[in-house]
């Protein structure tokens, strides 16, 4: 964990690496919170660990699988968190870590790190990321029934009563979460043609993803060129108040519609025609496609020849490097276990900048890009885990 006077070097350094429109967002408030927060997202690890009876299958070299057989967790729903704390905790040095196939061992059997005071430094430091520390703590809270079998992530996370929870992790008034869609925006804000715009977002949520680029295209005056902007998401309860929050918002955009769409079905059969669109538009959806190929071939389709598909996803630079936020979607039987593929597909969850450029080449997609430019970003920041990337329908196809 940095100190502030750290985070303000390091933010000099990303001011010269970054786009002018993004780089006051990654100033030294993000950097030294989001080092925060990657600090108490171990601490609740850790305690998630002990809680499950891992701790005492790791005295002696061990696999993942052979601790969760150990303990008497439920492989299924276990494997995925489970080998993701034990890379996690290895790198905090209190486990060790041997060559692959990866075993581990106990290290440090005296760590006992409360995530309470983080969470208090936090508050000092920018209350606004307390969104994002309210939803680990509570799935924290769960994780050992889930890795037990005795609940479903997707019990955990998306019961009614924590809704709330939700609306107020995906909003941009979440500085963790905003950047997301920032850069989303400033990537279709640079890539929008001169014609009209016919838009579709993908998996749009509770809405902040869109305000956030609806009004960065309503301030630079360029709300003329989207002849319609169709949202849609496939959680009734997520379109609904996504729908609200828009209109609410732009009462006036007459160019927007809403609907239901599941990415993993046929886009057709949900009265997406081929070939009918100019921009689709998705922030950090497409990683739970169920089979991220045909997906990106159904978006493929939708578009004209010419059209863009703009993403915004978090991203890992390397196989196997944890991603603070996995602690909380590793729960989720979508996130953890989608259809593979070798390549540009070999595990669930986040992947890196070189297996989206090569899932969207494999799609057909031309002229991709990644916004940042994440390649020297990894240098010194491992931990900058946002991106967007474009690609294009080639106008011959």
């Amino acid at each position: 964990m940095d100190t502030p006077e750290e985070a303000s070097e390091d933010a000099r350094f990303l001011a010269a690496e970054l786009p002018g429109t993004l780089a006051p967002a990654f100033g030294p408030s993000f950097i030294h919170s989001s080092r925060l927060y990657d600090e108490f997202v171990d601490r609740l690890a850790l305690r998630a660990f002990r809680a499950s009876g891992l701790e005492a299958q790791a005295r002696d070299w061990r696999g993942a699988e052979e601790m969760i057989a150990g303990a008497g967790l439920a492989p299924v729903q276990a494997l995925v968190p489970v080998a993701w704390m034990l890379r996690r905790l290895a790198g905090r040095g209190i486990l060790e870590m041997g060559d692959e196939p990866w075993r581990f061992r106990l290290r440090d059997a005296g760590a006992d790190l409360d995530p309470e005071p983080i969470r208090e430094a936090q508050i000092r430091w920018d209350p606004s990321w307390l969104p994002s520390y309210a939803l680990a703590q509570m799935v924290a809270q769960d994780y050992p029934a889930v890795l037990r079998g005795e609940r479903t992530g997707e019990e955990v996370l998306f019961s009614p009563a924590r809704l709330r929870l939700w609306v107020e992790f995906f909003s941009n008034e979440n500085t963790y979460y905003a950047v997301n869609n920032l850069v989303g925006a400033v990537a279709v804000d640079d890539a929008l043609p001169p014609r009209a715009v016919t838009a579709l977002e993908l998996g749009g949520g509770l809405g902040s993803g869109a305000t956030a680029l609806l009004g960065r295209l309503h301030a630079a005056g360029r709300w003329g060129a989207l002849a319609e902007y169709r949202f849609t998401e496939v959680i009734p309860a997520f379109l609904r108040r996504g729908q609200h929050a828009l209109q609410t918002r732009f009462p006036e955009a007459g160019f927007l519609s809403f609907a239901a769409l599941d990415m993993n079905k046929p886009f057709p059969e949900q009265g997406v025609a081929d070939r009918s669109l100019t921009l689709v538009y998705a922030v950090n959806t497409l990683h739970v496609a169920r089979d991220l190929d045909v997906t990106l071939r159904e978006i493929f389709r939708a578009l004209a020849p010419g059209g863009r598909l703009v993403i915004s996803e978090c991203v890992r630079h390397r196989a196997a490097q944890t991603v603070a936020v996995e602690f909380i979607f590793n729960l989720m039987q979508t996130f953890r276990s989608p259809t593979l593929h070798p390549v540009h597909r070999p595990n669930g969850g986040f992947l890196t900048p070189a297996q989206w450029r090569l899932a969207l080449e494999a799609a057909g997609f031309i002229d991709i890009e990644a916004v940042p430019d994440l390649t020297r970003l990894a240098v010194r920041f491992p931990e900058f885990c946002v991106a967007a990337f474009r690609g294009m329908r080639p106008d011959a196809c």
